[in-house]
């Protein structure tokens, strides 16, 4: 079995304004199989490390897998057994038969949020990002880990972290014990 492909965790303590500011860690997830065998270059991870970090997220690396729903499971489970707080896929979430991202989420999932998932199907349909209202990406627990899955195109990334992002520190909080309810 092939290994995913990673980029460097970052090492960067100030990332996020400092260790005040900061909300947790993060991981992201591309799954694309022309960015996993090298053909084609990651477009999207950038983008999500980025806003991650304007979040007050350290992102711990980006994994690249194909479109498979075990290398999917496996970069899932290597993200909560590792103990991030919150895990980004991008891609793999449409209707094509190698669309298997909602798919292998849901095997990992301890307790579903439908609600987010659906709020960035539909601000992303209303922000023009088709692939974003036809996703089939979820939104879930996995152990203390939110697992979100994002449509692939720049503009579904940018819209639905722009729906999840003022979520992200009120979900962790309560992930954590640090709020009740």
């Amino acid at each position: 079995m092939e290994l995913p492909r990673t980029t460097a965790a970052m090492q960067d303590d100030t990332f996020g304004g400092g260790d005040g500011d900061l909300l947790g860690r993060a991981l992201v997830v591309i799954v694309d199989d022309r960015v996993s065998t090298g053909e084609v270059t990651d477009a999207t991870g950038p983008l999500v490390t980025e806003l991650l970090a304007e979040a007050g997220l350290v992102v711990d690396g980006t994994i690249v897998v194909p479109g498979e729903s075990v290398a999917i499971r496996n970069a899932l489970n290597t993200a909560v057994i590792g103990g991030v707080d919150l895990v980004v896929t991008v891609g793999g979430t449409g209707v094509s038969p190698r669309a298997v991202t909602a798919d292998a989420t849901a095997g990992v999932l301890d307790r579903p949020i439908p609600g987010i998932a659906e709020a960035i199907r539909a601000s992303g349909l209303a922000a023009g990002a088709v692939d974003a209202g036809l996703s089939r990406g979820l939104v879930g627990v996995s152990g203390s880990t939110l697992v979100v899955n994002l449509a692939a195109s720049r503009a579904a990334v940018r819209d639905g972290m722009a729906t999840l992002t003022p979520l992200i520190s009120h979900v962790i909080a309560e992930l954590s014990g640090l709020e009740e309810n």
